[in-house]
């Protein structure tokens, strides 16, 4: 399967990376809007186009990650390279899923191609887990904590204020609730309960940094709901104390079984990630490897996680997987 990969950020290296553990996977080409002489990617004698020739090199390419972020990039990128390619992206912005999804499943379904939207770890894996135990446990209760860890999309909507330089974001899950979702009271939680938000700004010289700290803590589907802090700091601090990437969170669901209701479980799941990009990159590479195979079978539109068969995602042959991992 020949990969192509759109924008060359941390997303972008880690696909990069992906591609090199799965031997059945082909790095095709790299494409960015930067200048390509001034992107060196690790993988040599593969190359770097500007995004301008793109369509030149569609039948090139089996599928195209689409690297970029949440809050502007992939609600124009996606459905745009949908016509041309099959697709996959990691969109985030949880509240603005229905309307992409319908945005890419016109384009895909027009031009015969497969794009999955919204693939990742949450959402995504944590999307997965959340379905399983639902079906599982009906008479229940859903609990999402993230973090410890840096949100690469809430990260990149403060990079897009004005006047900001660079910034990191940190979800903080709320231990008190963590503890109370974990013994099976089922308490009741807001998402102001369950998380803060932690973000470290760096603003460029002579910025205003209240209407920068407002904007932040006013921002619709990003901050607005939870407790934020805003702290600004300067460049190397950032570099210094906030380099890495790591992140992680759980997914949990309490519920009753029995005649009466008489027996409670609680199902897991969780994550803890040294670095988000690498892992969500690893994600996207499976779920590429899936709607590929898709695509071939004659299937087309704008698919999720949830419309794709385990069996999909793995290099291994179906005897294969009932032999060793059923």
């Amino acid at each position: 399967m020949k990969i192509g990969i759109l924008g060359y950020g941390n997303l972008g290296k880690g696909v990069e990376c992906a591609i090199k553990q799965n031997p059945d996977c082909e790095l095709a080409a790299v494409f960015t809007r930067r200048d390509p002489s001034s992107v060196k990617i690790l993988t040599s004698g593969v190359p770097v186009y500007n995004i301008t020739d793109i369509e030149k090199h569609k039948d090139e390419v089996d599928v195209l990650i689409i690297c970029g972020g949440s809050a502007t990039d992939l609600p124009k990128q996606t459905p745009e390279y949908a016509k041309y390619f099959n697709v996959i992206d990691s969109f985030d912005t949880h509240a603005k899923i229905p309307e992409h999804f319908s945005n890419v499943d016109k384009a895909a379904k027009d031009n015969g191609n497969v794009a999955l939207i919204s693939c990742g770890w949450d959402p995504g894996l944590f999307s997965l887990n959340r379905l399983y135990a639902n079906c599982i446990l009906p008479n229940g209760s859903d609990y999402t904590f993230w973090g410890k860890g840096v949100s690469q999309g809430h990260s990149d909507a403060i990079r897009r204020i004005k006047g900001v330089k660079d910034a990191r974001q940190y979800t903080v899950p709320v231990q008190a609730a963590l503890d109370a979702v974990r013994s099976g009271s089922n308490p009741s939680l807001t998402t102001r309960q369950k998380h803060t938000r932690e973000c470290f700004v760096v603003v460029e010289e002579g910025a205003d940094k209240a209407r920068i700290e407002k904007e932040i803590k006013e921002m619709p589907n990003y901050f607005a709901d939870y407790d934020t802090t805003v702290t600004f700091i300067t460049e190397e601090e950032l570099q210094c104390n906030h380099a890495g990437i790591p992140h992680g969170g759980f997914v949990i669901r309490t519920g009753k079984t029995g005649w009466d209701n008489e027996f409670n479980n609680v199902i897991e799941y969780s994550l803890k990630l040294d670095s988000n990009p690498a892992f969500t990159s690893s994600v996207l590479v499976a779920y590429a490897r899936a709607i590929f195979r898709m695509n071939k079978e004659g299937q087309t539109g704008c698919k999720t996680v949830f419309d794709v068969a385990p069996a999909y995602l793995s290099p291994l042959s179906g005897e294969e997987i009932r032999a060793h991992l059923l």
